[in-house]
């Protein structure tokens, strides 16, 4: 499975390096990411709604865990 993960905080790097030792993930994405999550993840520069979308359908990804609340307010989910 490949995971992308939407925040650049301690929660976010928290999360992808949990999800990056399941034996069912083959790889973590951190959108934006920190220097800490860089080390258990694959980092990328998408910063909006559309560019998360964009690279989750380019890269297949098949999980999105959102970890702050501003993106989830202005509808990430929908």
């Amino acid at each position: 499975m490949k995971v992308l993960v939407i925040g650049s905080g301690g929660r976010e790097h928290a999360l992808a390096w949990r999800l990056s030792q399941s034996p069912s993930v083959r790889e973590v994405f951190v959108a934006p990411g920190n220097p800490g999550s860089a080390q258990v993840a694959t980092r990328v520069s998408a910063s909006s709604i559309d560019e998360w979308l964009a690279f989750a359908q380019e890269k297949g990804v098949d999980l999105t865990v959102v970890g702050p609340e501003a993106p989830l307010v202005a509808g990430v989910v929908d």
